[in-house]
């Protein structure tokens, strides 16, 4: 196993905020990252249930927010969440995991880890199947969920606007 999942904690502040300069310098969604485009400190970014609650209102879904971070120097290489339960919005756009990697961290393996390791956690929540979704161009994460056992259900119009090609591609992974 190359990588952790473990909860944000104070230790991985700075590490955090610089994943959040290197998303933005790069142009990235942050996709999976628990709106941590929208706060300025790490403190202000771990107060998830307040905050996201006030930015969703009656669409808050609770999430369980990881950073993938690498056993062999400690480094903070990925962020992802998993949604439950689904709102209508999730279950049509969203699904129950988002997941980035930092840029300067990508084509190495990461994102696969990363699904398989929270996979474990959504099993252990009592989830049967998990629903993910991606840009029909994201080539990267649709591979990412295929080798994680992912099948596409269907592609659907992007109403929503959450991607770049309009279309999104719905999986759902059997746990």
């Amino acid at each position: 196993m190359i990588l952790k999942l473990v909860r944000p904690e104070q230790k991985y502040a700075d590490q955090v905020m610089k994943y959040k300069k290197e998303m933005k310098a790069n142009n990235d969604s942050f996709d999976g990252c628990a709106g941590l485009e929208d706060v300025s400190t790490f403190s202000e970014w771990i107060d998830f249930e307040n905050r996201l609650k006030q930015k969703y209102g009656d669409g808050y879904v609770p999430s369980e927010v990881f950073l993938a971070v690498r056993m062999n120097d400690d480094k903070v290489v990925g962020i992802i969440d998993y949604r439950h339960p689904l709102t209508s919005f999730l279950m049509q756009y969203g699904g129950n995991i988002g997941y980035s990697i930092l840029p300067s961290e990508r084509r190495k393996g990461y994102a696969s880890e990363m699904l398989r390791l929270a996979l474990d956690i959504c099993a252990a929540y009592g989830e049967k199947s998990v629903l993910l979704t991606c840009d029909k161009d994201n080539e990267a994460s649709r591979q990412t969920i295929i080798k994680n056992g992912g099948t596409l259900e269907n592609e659907i119009i992007d109403d929503a606007g959450l991607g770049k090609c309009g279309i999104i591609q719905r999986y759902w992974i059997s746990l």
